[in-house]
């Protein structure tokens, strides 16, 4: 199982003051990397939980949309320990609203972080990754980047976009000892879908289509972020994993 040992790699983690983004760095952490969490509010819950597992870990606050701060987000985190080993772009956000009445600035907005973001990150610690002949980029997808959705155009526009630009940059990067893959979640039990859950009816249809008869957790993405980001999955590229309780099989 030594395959599955993240001892001494180094991961920078985006979206990290909680659900999905804090479990997946949790579950690194886990496996034995030292952790770095970026995210556009606090990230010291987590940063303490990391330590709490006996990792390392460092806090950078930064709003990801602002593009020109990328470059500095990458720097400071190389400067936590001279290396990134492992990179998961998750920070995202969601604009709910029927395509007629979406705003232009909405749709702007979310590609802007759920797409642009994920692009020019993956350049700027793909750069380095190529420099070493190794690393490990994880995207978080959705079942969105295969269907249509409901009431956010934007959204679907942006993750069928990130499963597309992990197909490119698997294409160029894998003969330079890179692996680009992604994970895309079924209907997990966060903030963005707190709405869903609070409409009862749809909820419970929901939840009927699901063969596993339950949302997912932050949790449910551990076992799938340590496989992506360690030696188990070195000839896994342009993967999109689905994480769902079997809604894509549905």
């Amino acid at each position: 199982m030594n395959a599955f040992d993240l001892s001494g790699k180094v991961a920078l983690v985006t979206g990290t003051s909680g659900g999905l983004g804090q479990g997946m760095a949790l579950g690194l952490a886990a496996a034995g990397a030292d952790v770095v969490c970026v995210s556009y509010s606090n990230s010291e819950e987590t940063v303490s939980q990391i330590q709490a597992l006996g990792r390392e870990a460092v806090a950078i606050q930064a709003d990801l949309s602002k593009h020109d701060r990328l470059e500095a987000v990458v720097n400071e985190a190389l400067a936590f320990k001279g290396r990134i080993d492992i990179l998961v772009n998750n920070a995202g956000i969601i604009r709910r609203k029927p395509a007629v009445e979406h705003a232009w600035k909405d749709f702007a907005d979310v590609l802007d972080l759920n797409l642009e973001t994920v692009f020019y990150l993956s350049q700027l610690v793909g750069r380095h990754m190529i420099e070493r002949g190794s690393g490990k980029i994880i995207s978080v997808a959705s079942m969105l980047s295969y269907q249509g959705g409901i009431n956010v155009p934007g959204y679907t526009a942006s993750k069928h976009g990130v499963a597309g630009i992990t197909k490119a940059l698997a294409n160029e990067w894998a003969s330079k000892g890179l692996q680009v893959n992604a994970i895309a979640p079924g209907y997990m039990l966060t903030d963005n879908t707190a709405p869903i859950v609070a409409d009862q009816a749809r909820f419970d249809s929901i939840t009927e289509r699901i063969p596993a008869a339950r949302w997912g957790t932050a949790e449910d993405m551990q076992g799938p972020v340590v496989f992506l980001a360690s030696d188990a999955s070195n000839y896994l590229n342009g993967h999109i994993l689905c994480v769902d309780g079997g809604w894509m099989a549905r």
